[in-house]
């Protein structure tokens, strides 16, 4: 596998992983059967009404996830786009290794509660995905 695809699979297991440390807070907080959204009341799948509110830093997690799955798509597409064209040396295999420890580090500073770092890491992961997109527009 190439380089790229590499880093491209590496940043998909980690977009999947993501959503563990909330879910697994969840089931120790109130339970298998009700982190499933089963509300024994009424009988039918929904948010139980008494649950209480998530720890801090498992809203943030949550948080984290939810802002990785709206950037992933365009990186995968991207790098994808790259692999195909033939341009995926270079600038676009940095640019994926940046992604993937830009995305890392933003989940982990999120989770934390670090904000000044976890905007960094954002704005690192974005500036990789626009110099994806340099290249690709360049040889269009």
């Amino acid at each position: 596998m190439t380089a790229d695809l590499t880093w491209l699979t590496l940043t998909a297991v980690l977009v999947g992983l993501m959503w563990l440390p909330y879910t697994l807070e969840r089931i120790l907080r109130i339970g298998l059967i009700g982190a499933t959204g089963y509300n024994p009341d009424s009988g039918v799948a929904g948010f139980r009404q008494a649950d209480e509110t998530p720890p801090a830093w498992a809203r943030r997690a949550h948080a984290a996830h939810a802002n990785v799955t709206e950037s992933f798509p365009v990186f995968v597409a991207l790098v994808l786009t790259a692999h195909v064209a033939g341009l995926a040396e270079g600038v676009v295999t940095t640019a994926a290794a940046v992604y993937f420890f830009a995305r890392l580090g933003h989940a982990v500073c999120y989770w934390l509660g670090i904000p000044l770092l976890r905007t960094l890491s954002f704005f690192a992961g974005l500036g990789a995905f626009v110099a994806i997109a340099i290249v690709l527009l360049s040889a269009a």
